[in-house]
């Protein structure tokens, strides 16, 4: 992509030759900068790269299936994703619109329309650059498309649910977020109270990534309230357990 373009980058994600050419056409021709992919892999890594204001994708990609592509961007941002496929029935809609798809049109489909949704969700989108998916803070790096943590060069394994609650805080890196939002977002709407859980996994967590475990610098704890990721320049161990 030049870097003289500009317009709102829209990610097409289908392994149709024909309907990538259409839409990055067609897409050009109204004001938008079409980055195109012919499977998931690729799409993932563009929206990685790029961070596209939205992504039209299928469902019936040669390697990994479009749900999972929508799992994987939604595990960073918040994008608008538009389900472009040929799946008519209802059940691979709600599968597609409760993995975090915003709209949902089957093929064959009329251009206008298409793009009549797209700006919609364009319109709703959130401003460029306010998500970065690889989140560095110093001593650790979380990448949130890929679902891994780096620490030193090598990464770093971690159970489920250890990467739940670090990629809650990643997603709001330098910001608090509560104990009940934690518990809510990593084990389920009807925990909120259970803030022994977290004492437990930030611990975990902290033996794995903090340079000095009993002296945190990154995984910080707000007394009372909640929990924050912060990013320091090296491991100075300055910061409250």
């Amino acid at each position: 992509m030049s870097a003289a373009e500009d317009g709102p980058r829209v990610l097409v994600i289908d392994d149709e030759q024909q309907i990538r050419r259409a839409l990055g056409i067609n897409l050009k021709a109204r004001g938008f900068v079409p980055l195109l992919a012919a499977d998931g892999t690729s799409g993932l890594r563009l929206a990685s790269k790029h961070h596209p204001d939205a992504v039209i994708v299928d469902l019936g990609l040669p390697d990994i299936d479009g749900v999972e592509v929508i799992e994987g961007i939604r595990g960073w941002s918040e994008v608008p994703i538009l389900v472009l496929s040929v799946r008519e029935g209802e059940r691979d809609k709600v599968e597609a619109l409760d993995a975090g798809a915003d709209d949902y049109v089957t093929k064959p489909f009329g251009i206008e329309e298409l793009m009549a949704r797209l700006r919609a969700v364009v319109r709703r989108a959130q401003p460029p650059g306010a998500e970065e998916p690889v989140v560095d803070v110093g001593g650790f790096t979380v990448d949130l498309a890929d679902h891994r943590v780096l620490r030193d060069g090598a990464e770093v394994a971690l159970t489920p649910t250890e990467w739940g609650v670090l990629a809650a805080l990643a997603r709001s890196h330098g910001r608090l977020v509560t104990q009940k939002q934690l518990l809510q977002e990593v084990w389920g709407p009807q925990y909120g109270e259970e803030s022994h859980y977290l004492r437990v996994y930030m611990g975990q967590l902290r033996r794995k990534l903090e340079a000095d475990p009993s002296r945190p610098v990154h995984l910080i704890t707000e007394a009372g309230m909640g929990y924050r990721l912060e990013t320091v320049a090296g491991d100075a161990p300055e910061a409250q357990r």
